[in-house]
């Protein structure tokens, strides 16, 4: 009979760890994609990525290697959704001035479940891009608005804290963006009060994190978010 108790109390305290871990969802770019990790599978992904004409790669070859994956095993934590797309920019406007749309943050936020905490993870692609500024608009967005970076940027903040109540927010700002997108990022999470990362000197091979920039990334994430 003791024995039986036992068990059944193991079995209780199991169940009330579980109950207790928080979950996260990403909405991120190329940074946070792995080959059959994100949702939707049809979102173009970047890791792994193989050796190609005198290209060496990159050495993140294992999902076990990706920042989200560190982070969540280190905290406890269990995913929700990884809604990441590689290329993808915060606002519509891509490269070449093409529409991105489909692929742009301010499009997918919908999607990302029912989480505890969301983490955004993007402007890389807006700073490469080198996409529209525009001015900080922060309410009354027309679709125009959303082809350019700052009114983009707090559409998005403002959509999150509307469309996930409950649920905190954090923006991860990279480390190699221009002047004028990281303070556009900073800029609109202060005024929407929500807590953002400045990522600092993070290990790169072909402008995406490595190994060693993998778990750089995941360290200074945990840092803030316990």
């Amino acid at each position: 009979m003791k024995h039986l108790l036992a068990i059944v109390c193991c079995l209780m305290a199991a169940v009330g760890t579980s109950a207790q871990q928080r979950t996260v969802s990403i909405l991120g770019d190329s940074y946070s994609t792995f080959r059959d990790y994100v949702v939707p599978d049809s979102n173009e992904v970047w890791y792994p990525n193989r050796p190609l004409d005198g290209n060496d790669g990159n050495d993140v070859q294992q999902v076990r290697q990706t920042w989200w994956q560190l982070f969540l095993r280190q905290g406890a934590f269990r995913l929700c959704q990884n809604n990441s797309f590689s290329g993808a920019t915060i606002c519509k406007t891509g490269y070449r001035g093409e529409d991105y749309s489909n692929r742009s943050f301010v499009n997918r936020l919908r999607y990302l479940g029912s989480p505890d905490i969301i983490i955004v993870f993007g402007g890389t692609n807006d700073s490469w891009a080198k996409v529209p500024l525009g001015d900080y608009k922060y309410d009354g967005w027309t679709d125009k608005d959303l082809y350019q970076f700052r009114p983009a940027m707090c559409y998005m903040l403002a959509s999150l804290l509307d469309r996930y109540p409950n649920t905190q927010v954090y923006v991860v700002v990279n480390d190699i963006l221009s002047k004028d997108v990281t303070e556009t990022m900073v800029t609109a999470c202060k005024h929407y009060d929500v807590p953002y990362i400045l990522l600092k000197d993070i290990s790169k091979q072909w402008g995406h994190p490595s190994q060693q920039g993998m778990a750089q990334i995941a360290e200074q994430l945990g840092a803030v978010i316990k």
